[in-house]
């Protein structure tokens, strides 16, 4: 009999903490990138996090796959370039003119509301460069809004996910 309410004890608890939300320490978002009407190759897009002093601290989604292009990205470069980081698991297609894309986004909760920003850089081959197509304060309310671009970006829509 002991071992019955043992087990029917382990159980319910077993139960009971599945029920429970886990807390994590990062939400994901996902961001809507609607492109002009321009002409030519695919833009390559990089969603970067800034930190309040205005340098990169990671980056969080680069659109255009192949690497060879990733300097036209000329700022985020040079930061790319001194931290090495392995991008294969943020990357995307880059999206063409007039086209749309959805990603879901990861941002540490701690970055919230603390001077953090969002930047949206874009390029495309033989064209220009827009260091801050898209650029945004991180916060609560941000993360639940539509931002016009500066370039080849006409807007970013940010919802959670």
């Amino acid at each position: 009999m002991k071992r019955l309410y043992i087990f029917i004890t382990l159980c319910v608890l077993a139960l009971g903490l599945t029920s429970f939300k886990i807390f994590s320490d990062s939400e994901k978002y996902k961001c809507m990138i609607q492109m002009t009407n321009y002409s030519g190759e695919g833009a390559y897009i990089v969603i970067s996090l800034i930190n309040p002093e205005g340098a990169y601290e990671k980056t969080l989604q680069v659109k255009g796959d192949d690497d060879e292009w990733y300097n036209t990205v000329e700022s985020w470069w040079q930061y790319q370039g001194k931290v090495r980081a392995d991008l294969d698991a943020i990357t995307g297609a880059t999206i063409s003119g007039g086209e749309r894309a959805i990603s879901v986004i990861e941002i540490d909760n701690d970055k919230l509301d603390k001077g953090y920003k969002l930047r949206f850089e874009s390029a495309v081959e033989d064209q220009e460069y827009y260091k801050d197509d898209v650029e945004f304060e991180l916060t609560s309310q941000n993360l639940k809004s539509k931002f016009n671009g500066n370039g080849f970006i006409r807007y970013i829509r940010m919802m959670p996910q």
